[in-house]
């Protein structure tokens, strides 16, 4: 067959079309997977968020916590995550736990987010109005409602008979809107933190399928919304709870690293420190432990939030001895706000474990444990190493009015070369 200069030509240039879209394609190839991977790296180093609860309580406070608070000490802008404490589980179902401080209470001009008062005649005020403001003011601020209630009304809600209904009144009501009469406000909670203290083994199975109608009926309203569980400083605080099970349903595992001694005891020691402390003989633990504990459960780190308490408990008729630490006292039972406890460091020598860097203040018979800003600082740089979801307060209203312990760890995750002034 006679091969003709045309023929050869255009031969030629199929060829190299055909080696020319082949090599584009693997150059698309590559450049995909480099963007991958990039990615990956990414989301492996990025910064931990900050979760902080606030609730509904601090109307009654003396004087009153307002969310405009939050504004005016610019703690709003260190937020990633408020979670409103509390939504109220009983009867069966989710409800408004109250409605005085959740949807009437009247604000001014003065007390509210926008420095608009509110119509008295409306029938949406209260705390949600606010809360609406303020996302309004802070749109990418996400806000969950807290569901708290008694173990024995979560054991019986997440009963087989009565699990649909009771998550579906929780959705109505806090995901939909659905507040009172008259009142339909979408949009406010962008989530749900299930806080049950705790499930017994009985209640292990329940548990996981109580989680898994949450998640389903959420993704039934819109995908995206947040679910968010709150758990013992220890995986055996739920005993029988198969995490591994459970951490694909949820978005964020919250563990109350706070508590490892308090009122219960009758020996001093700390509230919550990051690692075990020399002298510690009664085995307190430690959060570095409880998150150790929960990644061998089978939670990955990038669910978990560190929990980290603005409030601190005292022993009286403390024994001197190692400056009052792990010395036999009387506990009192009511725990008080970092912002009191500050006030007192000028009254009381002021002491550090130099190893887990938590504080403490002692007269000589008064010992008092709580966290302040070097300690924050240290715990959110733990977090920061270990690559942890973030971080979870407990709570705003405790903090000072110049927001010290909050600033502390937005500035550990974004000024990290800011170092923390030390009150060694």
């Amino acid at each position: 067959m006679e091969v003709t200069r045309e023929k050869c030509r255009s031969y030629v240039k199929r060829k190299f079309c055909s080696l020319k879209a082949l090599a584009v394609s693997l150059l698309l190839l590559m450049c995909s997977n480099h963007l991958q991977a990039h990615a990956g790296l990414l989301g492996h180093s990025q910064r931990p968020i900050v979760v902080a609860y606030f609730a509904h309580g601090g109307l009654y406070s003396d004087p009153p916590h307002y969310l405009r608070d939050f504004v005016q000490n610019r703690a709003a802008r260190f937020l990633d995550q408020l979670n409103y404490s509390r939504a109220s589980v009983t009867g069966g179902r989710c409800s408004v736990a109250d409605p005085r401080a959740d949807l009437e209470t009247t604000y001014t001009s003065e007390n509210s987010v926008d420095g608009t008062g509110d119509d008295p005649n409306s029938p949406f005020r209260g705390y949600f109005h606010q809360l609406k403001e303020l996302k309004r003011r802070y749109p990418k601020l996400k806000v969950l409602i807290s569901l708290e209630g008694t173990a024995a009304s979560f054991a019986e809600d997440a009963k087989p008979e009565h699990r649909r209904k009771f998550v579906a009144s929780c959705v109505d009501i806090f995901l939909r809107g659905r507040f009172a009469p008259g009142v339909k406000e979408p949009g406010i909670f962008d989530g749900i933190d299930v806080d049950w203290e705790f499930p017994l083994q009985a209640d292990a199975e329940n548990f996981r399928a109580l989680l898994e109608e949450f998640r389903r009926q959420m993704n039934a309203v819109r995908h995206g919304l947040t679910l968010a569980v709150a758990v013992g400083d220890q995986p055996q605080m739920q005993p029988g709870t198969d995490f591994r099970r459970i951490a694909p349903l949820v978005d964020e595992i919250g563990i109350m690293n706070y508590n490892y001694t308090g009122p219960w005891e009758s020996t001093t020691g700390f509230l919550a420190p990051l690692f075990p402390a020399a002298g510690d003989s009664h085995g307190y633990g430690s959060v570095a432990e409880s998150i150790a504990a929960y990644e061998d459960s089978g939670i990955p780190r990038r669910k978990l939030l560190m929990g980290i308490p603005f409030y601190g408990y005292q022993w009286r008729g403390v024994n001197p001895d190692n400056n009052g630490l792990f010395q036999p006292g009387e506990a009192v039972s009511e725990d008080k706000p970092y912002r009191e406890i500050r006030e007192l460091q000028f009254s009381y020598s002021f002491f550090r474990n130099p190893k887990s860097r938590a504080p403490w203040l002692f007269d000589g018979g008064n010992f008092w444990t709580f966290e302040d800003p070097v300690s924050v600082d240290y715990k959110v740089r733990y977090a920061t190493r270990k690559h942890l979801a973030g971080i979870m307060i407990w709570e705003l209203g405790e903090d000072t009015a110049e927001a010290t312990l909050l600033t502390a760890a937005w500035r550990s995750l974004h000024q990290p070369e800011i170092p923390i002034a030390s009150q060694d």
